[in-house]
């Protein structure tokens, strides 16, 4: 089997990495600018906790890359990822923008090695388990080579095309998903504020048209203040604004996406942005944005 190396092992990364130690495929390295996190990683799976980027690709025949954003992207490209990365195959997992997939795989093709795409459509427990729902771009011969290590982390995952073609559906995805995330806030809240009962309001949005896959994932933790973070606030108001861009490039106004970002955008400027998208309820839920939501269990 190809030894493995990660790039960025927060939530997401390190569960990955444990999903294919699993497998039977050998963690060479892990890296993250938090180094604790990193060194944690690293004891339990055996790895190298890399000091450099260099490392990790020296180490690996394949790099998972869970990063953060288009600026953390370029950091790891441009900061020794690439060094003697011939042969070497670079899959890139953080949802980013369209053209710093394309940037990627070109840079990475000037080196002798190859980069793929492959955006990630589920949350923490689906990258544990190995059921993500993954959208793959880049060359199809890359494509090919990833494809036993995908399989490995997801129950489902499709082929879109070119680099920057799955990022761009990606970021679709995530922008109905926020939309459709503010507009249960709103609903639900309005509810509450009528003296509805918010659980009895859920099962009938359920038998409805007001039925959504976010009704069945943030409903109940909407009405408990239940903002345990699985996808935040913050990447939340990031990933409405990559699909914004898009938008604009191709002088498309979309004002329900403008709005749902100006939520989570607000979520952020308030200091929640850490709380799971679910939080957006805390702006819509008479009486509850003057006081901030209970602590999560534990914290």
């Amino acid at each position: 089997m190809e030894k493995i190396g990660f790039v960025g092992v927060g939530r997401m990364g390190a569960n990955m990495a444990r999903r294919l130690k699993e497998q039977g495929y050998p963690i060479a390295a892990v890296y993250d600018v938090n180094t604790t996190a990193a060194q944690a990683l690293a004891a339990e799976l055996g790895a190298e906790a890399a000091a450099e980027l260099k490392q990790v690709t020296r180490l690996s025949d394949v790099i998972l890359t869970v990063v953060t954003d288009d600026k953390a992207m370029k950091g790891i490209y441009t900061g020794g990822l690439l060094q003697r990365s011939r042969g070497k195959l670079f899959i890139n997992c953080a949802t980013v923008s369209p053209a710093i997939h394309v940037w990627v795989e070109q840079k990475a093709e000037k080196t002798g090695a190859q980069s793929l795409e492959a955006c990630m459509a589920s949350s923490i427990t689906q990258a544990r388990e190995g059921t993500l729902y993954l959208m793959c771009g880049g060359r199809e011969e890359a494509f090919d080579r990833a494809r036993p290590i995908l399989e490995k982390l997801s129950t489902s995952m499709r082929y879109i095309g070119p680099a920057g073609k799955a990022a761009q559906v990606k970021a679709l995805v995530n922008m109905v998903m926020n939309i459709n995330t503010a507009g249960l806030a709103e609903g639900l809240g309005l509810g509450a504020a009528l003296g509805l009962d918010v659980a009895l309001l859920r099962e009938v949005f359920s038998q409805t048209g007001a039925n959504s896959r976010v009704l069945q994932t943030d409903g109940e933790d909407m009405q408990n203040r239940e903002h345990t973070c699985f996808f935040s606030a913050a990447h939340a108001a990031k990933d409405s604004g990559i699909a914004l861009r898009m938008a604009r490039e191709q002088g498309l106004i979309l004002p329900l996406a403008v709005a749902a970002k100006k939520q989570y955008d607000k979520m952020v400027a308030q200091g929640l942005g850490e709380l799971d998208k679910s939080g957006v309820a805390e702006l819509t839920f008479k009486g509850r944005h003057s006081h901030p939501p209970p602590a999560a269990p534990g914290a």
